[in-house]
């Protein structure tokens, strides 16, 4: 039973595989490799290196589940190394690195090599958004069809997702990122633009996001 569920499953990510061959649309996913000690560090200084990990671990597969079945293409770019046996299968997620010295430019490059490899709309997200759904990023994309980018902007002043129509350098430059004023000036590099703007939505950086989500209570028992 289990092989045959493992060749139906092979057989679907084919069939998207195939469907995705005249699709314009691309979808990156920015991903910091789950090495411990390594991610969601102010997470880590109240929980401890260990259940940060598994809790990171935990919202990789969620996106990754939340992502596999949209009709886009999709991106993965690690931040430290490609990693072939993990979260992301490799029959639906073209795996490549982050290049550039800050965020800003990492994402600049993989959003230029896009169009250049001749996509129309490019959408890019990180990993760690519980709230996220496949739902909101095929929003995203349908909203491109009448505005020039579309943003999800994060309580904490930055944003969740950013998506263009054609490549717009202004906005992968001059920011601090991880501070409080990314979204404001990204949006003050867009005006004058149609920009569509998603639901606002918390990303998972401190203890203080977790604690009320039950999905991650069974990680936090022993704090």
């Amino acid at each position: 039973m289990g092989l045959i569920q493992q060749n139906t499953e092979k057989k679907d990510a084919l069939a998207i595989h195939f469907h995705l061959v005249n699709s314009r649309e691309l979808l990156l996913i920015f991903t910091r490799n789950p090495v411990l000690g390594k991610c969601k560090t102010r997470l880590a200084a109240k929980v401890g290196d260990q259940v940060a990990l598994d809790i990171y671990k935990y919202l990789l597969r969620h996106t990754a589940d939340i992502t596999k079945d949209l009709h886009v293409h999709k991106h993965v770019y690690y931040s430290e190394g490609i990693w072939e046996d993990d979260s992301w299968d490799n029959l639906i997620f073209d795996k490549r690195l982050q290049v550039g010295t800050d965020l800003g430019e990492r994402m600049a490059n993989a959003f230029r090599a896009g169009f250049e490899n001749g996509f129309e709309k490019i959408i890019i997200i990180g990993s760690d958004m519980y709230d996220l759904e496949g739902t909101d990023i095929q929003k995203a994309f349908n909203a491109l069809n009448e505005n020039d980018f579309v943003i999800g902007p994060a309580l904490d002043g930055g944003y969740y997702l950013l998506g263009m129509k054609s490549y717009t350098d202004a906005v992968f430059k001059n920011k601090a990122w991880g501070k409080n004023k990314v979204l404001e000036d990204t949006m003050n590099d867009l005006t004058g633009k149609k920009v569509f703007h998603l639901e606002t939505k918390n990303d998972i950086d401190l203890y203080e996001d977790v604690l009320p989500i039950k999905a991650f209570q069974t990680y936090l028992k022993n704090i």
